[in-house]
């Protein structure tokens, strides 16, 4: 008997054994995909493991259904890192296999429902599946969720089950392959008419048919021109004919029709783009190189605008000369854009770029180009899920702006920290890493200060620009004396005016969307919250209407109170849409945009937006923190905070690191070549700390600062966080059973617990929410303390009363 083990893409924590037979056995390698049956009905694809000859103890092993690689798709680097980051995150390794490979390699189980084709009674059937009979007349058989798309309806399984009782449905359970390689249709001639004597002979069959003379003479010049391939659509343009006539040519065996599988993204390279180092990069890179000799993980300190982008392609061209993969990380799908404008321009079609704005078609392709150590994909640039790709020779690992809260996944698991992660899988592939901020967080500062890290600064700008002039603006004292404009002081309207005089650019920063984030009854002071969280509804001006940002759900702006009636009620705080709509007012004959999370929800959003600002077609641009990440754009000399105290209040013990980060990448925005750049900082305390470093562009007083905190509060750097969150819709039942399992883990471990504590958002889609905090310190054995934490898990998962509490674990919260 010959099995093999398995990894389901499922939360299960173990491998799974099935027999297969003596020629699948000598074919299949770990790193394979199977399907293989699972449960009473369902079929999933699955990943060999391991290969071997003993047969389960506790189930009979079923067989395998289909082996669908040829080669391993998945090697045993990336095994190795799953199960670290399985462990380290305490996750399952089914979760890990489920996020790390693109949808379109996970096969999908989809239910198929068919026409039972009886002599049942069709007329028993109501208006409801009265249609879904109907759609099946025009097809043998329909997904669970093409049924739903017909009814427009979410829960459509009541009606599926009506219909199988009354015998007009049978129910199947089919796998699909979803990924589909693009084929483009080429045309060429028939070996037959390539001889010159033949052209003649070809010219007479055709007779007096023009349109079909005129194509055949479109595809000689073409192919005098292109030496290449013709494409059927090329043909098509440059004849000016339709496709029926290519069509009659095939079938009189004149042209012959053929299909390549090509690239569905691809970049160019300019000819004549080229990067000189200035002196002070020159030096950086020279010491990065010197340091990865000591250090295997660096950290380069370069104040905004100082050129790190140069520098990083100045060595990743290094590590491509010596053969190396490289995978360049970044926190933001909209940093991707420029960036791959630049890479593309120097590197060309080396470059893959990989984020969730792809399509699945997309991101298999630059899998397998990756699988493949293609030459289309020696430099992967992309956002954290790119740390997944199967990299075979990995060299170097850029992750830029290293400090960006986006690195950490919060949902769906693994929550993995994509820097930590990339750091991991560096080692396994004896690679070097270089991470990249002009704010480092403060946990690889401290690394780099303990000699963890190799450290490299960079503080003088490109071409010696001056860093910006940054203005303080005391929103108590212009209300007071009156010389606001809305939310405008009139020292920013002064300067914007100025700017825009210059036909320069100006970005405005504010980090709630929306129009404003709640509205209030001025008589009773009620405020419209969602049914189903415990959160305000935010109101939208445009659309007219109340949303919650948590679960979706909106409702139509109120007309008057709904707890007493009154007519009164007005908008509380303000968001971009508020500010994109009072700038409408104030500057009618400006070109004014808007960059957030509502304005960017399609796959090219970023890059028209991106695109339009880098040429001049914006005046000014408002936006949350996507403005933020690193973009680069020479003609903007004003930048914006219009209520920095929204950034410093937040319930989080790391609101100031952030905070400062924000504000200094907000500010980094402005000045960036030629033109001198000023920043504009509206607060009420203008005499905060944090806003006074922001000012001084102090980042070590900042770290000092806040290194003191986290040792008295014992927080990270100093201690290892972990994050318990409990949820269940029935608030007793939860609040018993938070309290049960935080007993629990007192009396095992040893560590600062607090908890159980409500959160400030304490119920998300009709379940309420606890969460407990464990501090385990950095000399704890944290491998041993992880074991005793989902041991006291597993107990509280097997108290029946507590077993519908849903429980998850985030480390490194």
């Amino acid at each position: 008997m010959h099995f093999i083990n398995v990894i389901l893409p499922l939360n299960l924590d173990k491998t799974f054994t099935y027999s297969v037979n003596v020629e699948e056995y000598k074919f299949l390698k770990p790193g394979m995909r199977v399907t293989v049956p699972f449960g009473k009905t369902k079929v999933y694809t699955a990943l060999v493991v391991e290969k071997h000859t003993n047969p389960p103890e506790l189930y009979e092993a079923k067989e395998i259904s289909q082996i669908i690689d040829e080669v391993p798709i998945v090697n045993d680097i990336q095994l190795k890192h799953w199960s670290w980051i399985a462990s380290y995150y305490m996750c399952s390794i089914g979760e890990v296999f489920k996020s790390a490979l693109p949808s379109g390699l996970i096969l999908e189980s989809e239910t198929m429902i068919s026409s039972s084709h009886t002599d049942a009674d069709k007329t028993l059937a109501t208006d409801d599946e009265f249609l879904v009979l109907e759609a099946l007349e025009n097809k043998s058989s329909i997904t669970i969720l093409e049924i739903s798309q017909i009814l427009n309806k979410k829960n459509v399984i009541p009606i599926i089950q009506s219909l199988l009782a009354k015998g007009l449905l049978t129910m199947q359970d089919e796998v699909q392959d979803t990924y589909k390689p693009k084929l483009v249709k080429y045309i060429k001639l028939q070996d037959a008419f390539l001889q010159a004597e033949k052209l003649q002979e070809l010219l007479e069959i055709l007779g007096k048919a023009k349109k079909q003379k005129e194509i055949v003479l479109s595809y000689f010049q073409l192919q005098a021109t292109e030496k290449k391939p013709i494409p059927a659509k090329l043909l098509i343009e440059t004849s000016g004919v339709s496709a029926a006539v290519i069509k009659s040519l095939v079938d009189k065996q004149i042209f012959e029709e053929y299909y390549i599988n090509i690239d569905r993204v691809s970049f160019e390279k300019e000819a004549d783009y080229e990067i000189h180092l200035s002196e002070s990069q020159a030096i950086v890179l020279d010491s990065i190189k010197e340091k990865f000799q000591q250090f295997d993980v660096n950290l380069l300190h370069g104040v905004t605008a100082s050129g790190k982008t140069e520098v990083y392609i100045k060595l990743i061209e290094e590590f491509l000369q010596k053969d190396k993969q490289v995978l360049f990380l970044l926190p933001e799908i909209a940093l991707t854009t420029q960036l791959v404008q630049r890479l593309s321009a120097y590197f060309g079609n080396q470059i893959a770029v990989f984020h969730s704005k792809y399509n699945s078609n997309e991101r298999v392709e630059v899998y397998n180009h990756v699988l493949q150590n293609s030459e289309n994909a020696k430099v992967v640039l992309g956002v954290r899920s790119a740390l997944f790709l199967p990299f075979s020779n990995l060299g170097l690992i850029v992750v830029d702006e290293e400090h960006e809260a986006t690195y950490k996944q919060q949902d769906p698991a693994p929550r993995y920290h994509a820097r930590d992660a990339a750091i991991v899988l560096a080692k396994f592939h004896n690679a070097k890493v270089l991470l990249g901020s002009a704010t480092p967080s403060l946990e690889s500062y401290h690394n780099a200060k303990t000699n963890k890290y190799g450290l490299i600064e960079l503080f003088t700008r490109f071409n010696n620009v001056v860093l910006p002039e940054i203005h303080l603006i005391d929103l108590k004292d212009k209300y007071f004396r009156k010389r606001m404009d809305g939310h405008f002081s009139d020292e920013l309207l002064e300067r914007m005016h100025e700017t825009l005089a210059n036909n320069e650019q100006i970005m405005l920063f504010q980090n709630r969307r929306g129009y404003s984030p709640y509205i209030e009854c001025t008589t009773c002071g009620h405020v419209p919250q969602c049914p189903s969280c415990d959160v305000s509804l935010t109101y939208y001006k445009y659309k007219n209407h109340l949303k919650c940002h948590y679960c979706g759900h909106s409702i139509a702006k109120p007309t008057h109170c709904h707890a007493c009636n009154s007519l009164d009620i007005s908008a509380k705080g303000f968001g971009t849409e508020q500010v994109e709509l009072e700038l409408i007012k104030l500057f009618p004959n400006k070109r004014i945009a808007r960059m957030d999370q509502d304005t960017t929800r399609g796959k090219f959003a970023f890059e028209k937006m991106i695109d339009a600002f880098k040429n001049q077609e914006i005046d000014i641009l408002v936006g949350t923190q996507m403005l933020a990440k690193g973009l680069d754009f020479e003609n903007v000399t004003l930048v914006g905070i219009l209520n920095a105290d929204n950034l410093l209040n937040q319930p989080y013990y790391r609101a100031y690191e952030r905070a400062y980060q924000m504000m200094v990448q907000v500010a980094g925005r402005s000045g960036r070549k030629a033109k001198k750049g000023s920043v504009v900082i509206q607060t009420y305390n203008p005499m905060h700390n944090t806003i006074q470093q922001v000012v001084h562009n102090n980042y070590v007083a900042m770290f000092n600062e806040q290194l003191y905190e986290r040792r008295n509060f014992q927080y990270p750097p100093y201690f290892r966080l972990l994050q318990i969150r409990l949820k269940h819709r029935d608030y007793e039942k939860l609040r018993e059973g938070s309290t049960w399992l935080y007993n629990v883990l007192k009396q095992q471990i040893a560590v600062p617990i607090l908890g159980p504590e409500e959160p400030a958002i304490n119920r998300i889609r009709n379940e309420y929410i606890r969460t407990i905090l464990i501090k385990i310190p950095n000399n704890a054995n944290l491998i041993h303390t992880k074991k005793l934490i989902k041991r006291a898990l597993m107990s509280f998962e097997a108290t029946s009363q507590y077993r519908s509490i849903k429980t998850t674990i985030n480390v490194d919260y």
